[in-house]
């Protein structure tokens, strides 16, 4: 975490903090989401919400990067957003430095305000990303990445 806070910030306004989810706290996490859920879909098989239950119980390290803005006259939220970015791809980079898998998730829950303020969240603050950090038990498979050429210009 100490290389998620070595990031642009512009104002030195620390836009993020980080929440850990090890041990029993992935599974009462889990809980949270599966208890929003369910009450949203009700009609929702048990399986279904046996699969929320278990969405932060993959890795035994779950980093979540928590991202809010602070007024600024010289620093737009904009900013202060990519900092929390920057932070989360830092760890994610290092932790796969350091030789773990490390992969950076959302879902529908990371954008769901009744979860958000069920994991402890503020009002304001917003959940930048689910970093999940292990180790690996297959390589990872990348997904097609465009051409250079369809995204670079020159000036």
């Amino acid at each position: 975490m100490t290389i998620g806070t070595r990031v642009p910030d512009h104002g030195k306004l620390a836009p993020w903090r980080f929440i850990v989810f090890e041990g029993d706290a992935r599974a009462r996490a889990g809980d949270v989401i599966a208890k929003v859920f369910a009450r949203k879909n009700p009609g929702a098989p048990a399986t279904d919400i046996e699969v929320e239950k278990k969405r932060l119980t993959d890795a035994p390290l779950v980093i979540g990067v928590v991202s809010f803005t602070k007024p600024h006259p010289k620093v737009p939220p904009w900013e202060q957003e990519l900092s929390a970015g920057a932070s989360a791809m830092n760890i994610v980079t290092a932790a796969t430095a350091l030789g773990y898998g490390a992969c950076w998730l959302t879902g529908w829950f990371a954008f769901d305000r009744d979860v958000l303020d069920g994991l402890g969240l503020k009002p304001d603050e917003k959940l930048a990303g689910l970093i999940h950090i292990g180790t690996p038990t297959k390589p990872s498979e990348d997904r097609p990445r465009p051409a250079l050429s369809d995204i670079v210009t020159r000036f």
